[in-house]
């Protein structure tokens, strides 16, 4: 099936060269554009997309609440277009619900992995960006008490959770507990429907707001 795409940004030229590329791929398919966040909210309610490549700095309504509008009201997954790695937006893209992020001078076919990774529902970030990201995302926002879900996983759901938190693969964390990877799919998939979860991505959200993982720079500090 092909992965349905709307393409946000207040630039013609951005809109139209990320819509040109993606068109180019049999299993990708841009059902539609929009030049800010208000008309963006507006195309994903009509167009119902599986992926929003979102601007953020755009006039009307910045990307960061549409990201919260259409995520509130949608399956649709986020990733945020941003100029610099890890610039502000980003951890408040994050809070809103995005779901990877992407710099607008990305090369065809990381954007083309990026898209079909995300709407795989796994997580767009390398481990070590994931880890430096979500540990910074987790001190610029306040610490949540267990958040509604948490205490529904059990022992070895909880333990998959810290792992993925941690940036490791399914493989990874099939070696890390011994067991197959099929079993981490099964896992990772109950995690996310108990906690109501679009992602992984997510889910990493998830396990530092609540404190089931600690950044290893705060966890020095607090001892």
């Amino acid at each position: 099936m092909s992965v349905r795409i709307v393409v946000v940004d207040d630039q013609d030229v951005v809109r139209a060269g990320f819509g040109a590329l993606l068109e180019t791929q049999p299993d990708l398919t841009v059902v539609g554009s929009a030049p800010d966040g208000a008309q963006a909210v507006a195309v994903c309610r009509e167009s119902r997309p599986d992926i929003v490549l979102m601007d953020v700095r755009m006039p009307v309504m910045d990307g960061i609440e549409a990201t919260r509008r259409i995520t509130a009201e949608s399956a649709a997954r986020i990733i945020v277009l941003t100029t610099f790695d890890l610039d502000e937006y980003v951890y408040d893209a994050l809070g809103a619900g995005a779901s990877g992020f992407l710099l607008k001078d990305v090369t065809a076919e990381r954007l083309f992995d990026a898209v079909r990774v995300v709407a795989a529902g796994e997580a767009l970030l390398a481990p070590t960006v994931t880890r430096r990201l979500i540990a910074e995302f987790a001190r610029l926002r306040p610490r949540l008490v267990r958040p509604l879900g948490t205490n529904e996983l059990t022992a070895r759901e909880t333990e998959v959770l810290r792992l993925v938190a941690e940036g490791l693969s399914n493989a990874e964390i099939a070696d890390r507990l011994v067991v197959g990877e099929e079993t981490v799919k099964t896992h990772v998939s109950r995690i996310l429907g108990k906690l109501r979860l679009r992602d992984r991505t997510q889910a990493v959200v998830h396990a530092y707001e609540s404190g089931l993982v600690v950044p290893r720079d705060l966890r020095r500090e607090q001892t």
